[in-house]
């Protein structure tokens, strides 16, 4: 198991919200420090779209098919999730951090996997597919004492 050392960041984040915490402590006693806050607002689609569904010829028969509507609300996800890669990397170039710990919702993980540029690539200690970003920080002190060791 990898122990987050002094100075590491850890990304907690869902497909709306993100907390960028710094260990202030050492290995041994973890001490999270809240570096940033991010939110996005992401209604349901329902509230996001405003048009019906297109609809597509079937061909010579004159029959007319529903296309399925844009999922808005999963497209926001996607998107908070590449701004998040994003932030990573200019954090990485600026040296904001040598060592991070990503932990988020599984669908999450596997979108900014995707994103992330070798610069932050080369820095991730650990990754943690769970939902953690209603908990408050103490909480995720304990959980991520018990996950990485």
């Amino acid at each position: 198991m990898t122990r987050i050392g002094a100075k590491a960041w850890v990304l907690i984040a869902d497909g709306e919200k993100a907390l960028f915490l710094e260990n202030v402590g050492d290995a041994r006693d973890l001490h999270l420090q809240v570096v940033r806050k991010e939110t996005q607002s992401n209604p349901p689609s329902a509230e996001q779209g405003t048009d019906r569904p297109g609809r597509m010829s079937d061909g010579p028969s004159g029959h007319r098919s529903a296309l399925d509507d844009t999922d808005w609300h999963e497209l926001g996800k996607h998107r908070f999730a590449k701004d998040l890669a994003r932030d990573l990397y200019r954090y990485a170039l600026d040296g904001r951090f040598s060592e991070i710990v990503i932990v988020a919702a599984p669908a999450v993980l596997g979108d900014l996997r995707k994103e992330l540029h070798e610069e932050v690539l080369s820095r991730i200690v650990a990754e943690i597919p769970k939902t953690l970003t209603g908990h408050p920080v103490q909480d995720i002190e304990k959980l991520l004492t018990t996950e990485t060791g």
